[in-house]
C-alpha cells in the first residue's frame, strides 16, 4: 500500500509557484534573478486598508467568522456588484474565501462529478485544470492563439459543447494572456450558454481593475442567462493584498449554500482581520487601485518595446492584467552549441540558467508556443530583463 494517495500522486504541481522557487532558490545563492514568473504586485497594500485591519484588532475581531464571511462583508460585496458591475446579488448569494483560488475549487468540487466534462479555453490559468482532474472531471481545452488575441469565439464554443458538459471556467482581463473579453463578445458567448441549460459559467475576474481599455464587462450582466453564472474575484490583484487572502463568490443560492457546505468542511470561514480590511477595500476610494493600473500600464508598453526589438519574439498586446504572453516557438530546434530548445519548457529554462529571468513556459497554460512573462516589477527591472533575453536569445541559432 502506498503511503500517499492516487489522488496527490496524481496531482501537477503548480507551474507559477515551481518557477518562483526556483528563482527564490538562485537568489539566496546570491545571483541576481530577475522574477517574472509570479503574478504579484510589488506595490503595498494601500495605507486605508492596513489601517482598517489594525482597527479590526483594536475592536476585537479575533474570534472564528462565519463560513461564508462576516454579514457586514457580504453586504459590502453586493453594494460592490451592483455599484461597479450592475450586478444584482444577495449577500445569501455570497460566499468569502481564502484567496479566490479557493472559491474556484470550492465551486468545482460542489458542481462536478466524475466524467463531467469542463471547456478551458487555452490559454488558460495553471489552476483550472488541476481542480477539474481532482473532481475527476473531463478536461477539454478549447484552443485559440495569438492570431486571434488568445479569443474563443462562441462558434467555438458551441462546437465543444456536448451532453457532458457542465461548466465553462474562464478569465477576463485574462491569466496569462491579458486578454480582455468586450461586452458583445460576452453577450455571444453568453447566447450560446443559454441554448444550454445544464451548462454553467465560472468567470474568472480577479484582475477586474488592472483593465487598459475601459469598463470592465461581466458575463453575469446579461439577465438571461445569470442564473448559470459563478462570478469570482478577490483582494489579491486590484488591492496589492496577495497575502492577506481573500476571495468571494457571487452565485445562485444553490451554489453558493453548496460552498459554504463544502468550505465549513475544509477551511472554515477566512480570516477576521482580512475580512475587516476587506470591507475598506471594497467601499471606499480607489484612487490608489487606479494609481497601480496606471503604473502596471506604463510597464506593459515598456516591456513591449523591449521585446519588439528582440528578432524571433511575436509579440501580443495585451489589454490587462500584468502579463505579457508571446510566440516564441521561432526559437525550437535552435542551440547555443551546448543546449539545444527541444520545447516551450526547455527555452523557459534556458532563460533562466542563461538570463537569470525566471518565466513560465506556456505549456502550463495549455500553449506549447508562448511563455508567460509578468511585469508586476519595476522598470529597473523590466529594463534589465530586456538586455538580458536579447542577449540570451542572441546565442541561438
Amino acid at each position: 500500500m502506498n503511503i500517499l494517495s492516487d489522488r496527490i500522486v496524481n496531482l501537477t504541481e503548480s507551474a507559477t509557484l515551481r518557477m518562483a522557487a526556483l528563482a527564490r532558490e538562485l537568489q539566496q545563492k546570491g545571483i541576481d534573478v530577475i522574477n517574472l514568473s509570479l503574478g504579484e504586485p510589488d506595490f503595498q497594500t494601500p495605507q486605508h486598508i492596513k489601517d482598517a485591519a489594525k482597527r479590526g484588532i483594536d475592536e476585537g475581531y479575533t474570534f472564528y467568522t462565519p463560513v461564508s464571511g462576516y454579514l457586514d462583508l457580504r453586504q459590502a460585496i453586493a453594494a460592490k456588484f451592483k455599484r461597479e458591475n450592475g450586478l444584482d446579488y444577495t449577500p445569501d448569494q455570497i460566499v468569502v474565501s481564502t484567496g479566490a483560488k479557493q472559491s474556484i475549487i470550492n465551486v468545482v468540487l460542489c458542481m462536478v462529478n466524475p466524467g463531467d466534462e469542463v471547456i478551458l479555453p487555452a490559454p488558460y490559468w495553471v489552476s483550472y485544470a488541476a481542480m477539474v482532474e481532482l473532481a475527476e472531471g473531463k478536461v477539454v481545452e478549447l484552443p485559440t492563439g495569438i492570431a486571434n488575441n488568445f479569443k474563443m469565439t462562441a462558434a467555438q464554443l458551441e462546437a465543444a459543447i456536448t451532453p457532458r458538459t457542465k461548466l465553462i471556467i474562464f478569465s477576463s482581463p485574462s491569466n496569462p494572456t491579458g486578454m480582455v473579453y468586450t461586452k458583445d463578445e460576452l453577450h455571444d458567448i453568453a447566447q450560446v450558454v443559454a441554448k444550454h441549460p445544464n451548462l454553467f459559467v465560472i468567470s474568472d475576474e480577479i484582475y477586474e481593475h488592472i483593465n487598459y481599455v475601459g469598463k470592465h464587462e461581466s458575463i453575469a450582466q446579461f439577465g438571461f442567462v445569470k442564473d448559470r453564472i459563478i462570478t469570482v474575484n478577490g483582494l489579491a490583484k486590484g488591492f496589492a493584498m496577495t497575502g492577506w487572502r481573500l476571495g468571494y463568490i457571487g452565485a445562485p443560492t444553490i451554489i453558493a449554500k453548496a460552498c459554504d457546505k463544502m468550505q465549513g468542511q475544509f477551511t472554515s470561514g477566512t480570516c477576521s482581520i482580512t475580512q475587516r480590511a476587506a470591507i475598506a477595500a471594497l467601499s471606499e476610494s480607489l484612487e490608489p487601485t487606479y494609481a497601480m493600473r496606471n503604473a502596471f500600464h506604463a510597464r506593459r508598453d515598456l516591456i513591449l518595446s523591449l521585446f519588439n526589438e528582440i528578432e524571433g519574439i511575436k509579440n501580443y498586446r495585451p489589454d490587462g492584467a500584468f502579463y505579457i504572453f508571446p510566440d516564441m516557438s521561432y526559437f525550437i530546434g535552435k542551440t547555443d552549441g551546448t543546449t539545444t530548445i527541444n520545447t516551450i519548457d526547455d527555452l523557459s529554462m534556458y532563460i533562466l540558467d542563461k538570463a537569470y529571468i525566471s518565466s513560465v513556459a506556456g505549456s502550463q497554460f495549455g500553449d506549447d508556443a508562448c511563455i508567460r512573462f509578468s511585469y508586476a516589477t519595476s522598470e529597473d527591472k523590466i529594463r534589465e530583463a530586456g538586455k538580458r533575453l536579447k542577449a540570451a536569445l542572441s546565442a541561438l541559432h
